[in-house]
């Protein structure tokens, strides 16, 4: 049997709780990271309904779920950011608060550290380097 033809496991989407789960995660993330002096001055100029659904369907992808993720590339949505100073310590910040966020619904460490990972692997293209 080819590789192409191997039964795959879950995807993180499916093991993490699927749309509900990223879903309340999107939400909570959001709240953190307005509440968030350190961060919150690239989001003032922002649609935050719009900006919310955007990174449910992009975390859905992201995670392996169904891709309805119609969006700019991540270097394209945040050359904005970038030019108004976007940085690895604004990165950091973002990484903490998708860390409590997933440790406040109680998402297992490790896909926790998964899903970090994958964040953590878009970090050059976010910040256009």
């Amino acid at each position: 049997m080819s590789e192409a033809n191997q039964v795959q496991g879950p995807s993180l989407y499916e093991r993490i709780g699927g749309e509900a789960a990223v879903n309340a995660a999107v939400d909570v993330f959001y709240g953190k990271v307005l509440d968030d002096y350190r961060i919150n001055r690239f989001f003032e100029r922002t649609d935050m309904p719009k900006q919310v659904e955007h990174l449910k369907a992009f975390m859905t992808v992201a995670f392996g779920g169904p891709n309805n993720y119609t969006g700019r590339s991540l270097r394209d949505g945040h050359a904005r950011l970038v030019k108004m100073g976007l940085n690895d310590s604004h990165y950091d910040a973002v990484m903490e608060h998708l860390g409590a966020t997933m440790h406040e619904l109680n998402v297992p460490e490790d896909l926790i550290a998964e899903a970090a990972a994958l964040v953590e692997s878009v970090r050059g293209e976010v910040l256009g380097k």
